[in-house]
């Protein structure tokens, strides 16, 4: 396989199994997986406690639809809401993170009456055609079209602009608290809480898409709570199940009580439901959402230490963490793999994105920035 097909996708890497912030080819070639996959198994591979609740469950009941009451669903569900943001107390599954969004613009819709939808530059959403609409990115968008209509895109981050947009015809303001996709964007300090003013005075609901940024990877159980902004609408999937296909939407009663009839057969299947008891319930009562505000402080400030002026920037919360580097981040990422036996992410072209489990401790840490240092040497000189 040419580096070429490394760079489009390809990995020519093949894993047998995983263990912890690791994995393993055939031939026990040893990756540390700092993508996680686009962040899905927050407590790394295999974890104990959700292997352990899968296959007690598999062995019970390996599925039957949302129709039939599952204690497993109902363990899924008081996990998830417990560890929402106060206020939103209700709560749908579903399998994706494009469906959590696809869902959230439906609710917003049938809970306001209004249809139209406030997108971000730079934002993603999901592949969907209602998720794939509010989406930034023409190339996803192009060979679709024409898609759900009444989306009106502002800058990222640019309060003025949201207020602009925001009005009384507007059903959501759909906003990453960071953006992933997009390059690992932080907004500016007051941006979410201006959107939560905005949404309030307009009655319209704020949607905060937290499908990368949730499950504790930004120091806190969800990035909002940073901000101490709480949405009418989360989404969240990716880290939910650690890996499992989940997604879910926790919503406010005004929502659940506006909300037409939306439901999928394979919504909180039993095996599903489980993985996400187990991961929500061990991810808080391990207080790994802190852990992972102290070790993503100490890898940020030992990247910038070591980096210095071969990188433009290093931004991020938590261990969601971005390099915004000199070249390709494509290039960096394929030689990270290729030659340091690292797995990291590109997010657009020019920022590598790092989504470590967030179970990494310093150790962890401190191979992410030899193995960067070693391949900007290569990449730079």
């Amino acid at each position: 396989m040419s580096d070429l097909d490394f760079v489009s996708g390809g990995k020519p890497i093949p894993v047998e199994r995983g263990e912890g912030p690791y994995l393993y080819t055939p031939d026990g070639t040893e990756y540390l997986d700092a993508g996680a996959s686009y962040a899905c198994t927050p407590l790394g591979h295999s974890h104990p406690a959700v292997v352990e609740a899968v296959q007690e469950q598999i062995g019970e009941l390996t599925f039957v639809d949302s129709s039939y009451p599952v204690q497993a669903r109902e363990d899924a569900y008081a996990a998830l809401v417990a560890a929402a943001p106060d206020g939103l107390e209700s709560a749908w599954f579903c399998n994706s993170g494009t469906e959590a969004n696809e869902a959230a613009l439906k609710f917003a819709r049938s809970a306001t009456g209004n249809s139209r939808i406030v997108a971000a530059t730079r934002s993603f959403h999901g592949r969907t055609m209602g998720a794939l609409a509010a989406t930034w990115k023409d190339s996803y968008k192009e060979p679709y079209e024409p898609l759900a209509g009444d989306v009106e895109f502002v800058p990222y981050g640019d309060g003025e602009e949201l207020a602009g947009a925001v009005d009384d015809e507007t059903a959501a303001v759909i906003l990453e608290p960071i953006q992933g996709e997009g390059g690992i964007n932080v907004p500016p300090e007051g941006y979410l809480e201006i959107a939560r003013e905005l949404t309030e005075e307009a009655g319209a609901a704020l949607v905060f898409d937290e499908v990368q940024t949730g499950m504790g990877r930004t120091g806190s159980m969800w990035a909002c709570e940073g901000g101490g902004v709480t949405p009418d609408i989360l989404t969240t999937a990716k880290g939910l199940g650690n890996g499992l296909p989940v997604g879910a939407l926790a919503v406010s009663e005004w929502v659940a009580d506006g909300a037409a009839s939306h439901n999928a057969t394979f919504s909180g299947g039993p095996v599903v439901s489980a993985a996400v008891a187990a991961t929500v319930s061990t991810i808080v009562s391990e207080e790994w959402p802190a852990h992972a505000a102290r070790i993503g402080d100490y890898l940020a400030d030992e990247l910038e230490s070591r980096l210095g002026d071969s990188v433009r920037e290093v931004r991020g919360e938590g261990l969601l963490v971005g390099i915004e580097v000199k070249r390709g981040a494509n290039r960096v990422a394929r030689d990270l793999a290729m030659n340091q036996q690292v797995l990291a992410l590109p997010a657009g072209r020019t920022v590598l994105r790092l989504l470590p489990p967030l179970v990494i401790e310093e150790p962890h840490a401190d191979q992410l920035v030899e193995a960067m240092a070693g391949v900007l040497g290569e990449v730079e000189s």
